[in-house]
C-alpha cells in the first residue's frame, strides 16, 4: 500500500515541464494550490505579461 501524503499549500511555486505541456502549481493562501497546464505560447504570454507589471 503507498504511503499517503498531506496535500498542503505550503512550499514554493512549482513550474514543470509534462509532456507536451508546461505545468504551474501556485500555493494559495489558506491552503491548497492552483494548478495551471499552459503550452508554450500562453507560458510566453503569461511571462510578458508578469514582466509588464512587475518591471
Amino acid at each position: 500500500m503507498a504511503a499517503m501524503k498531506p496535500r498542503t499549500g505550503d512550499g514554493p511555486l512549482e513550474v514543470t515541464k509534462e509532456g507536451r505541456g508546461i505545468v504551474m502549481r501556485v500555493p494559495l493562501e489558506g491552503g491548497g494550490r492552483l494548478v495551471v497546464e499552459l503550452n508554450a505560447e500562453e507560458a510566453g504570454a503569461l511571462g510578458d505579461a508578469l514582466k509588464g507589471v512587475v518591471g
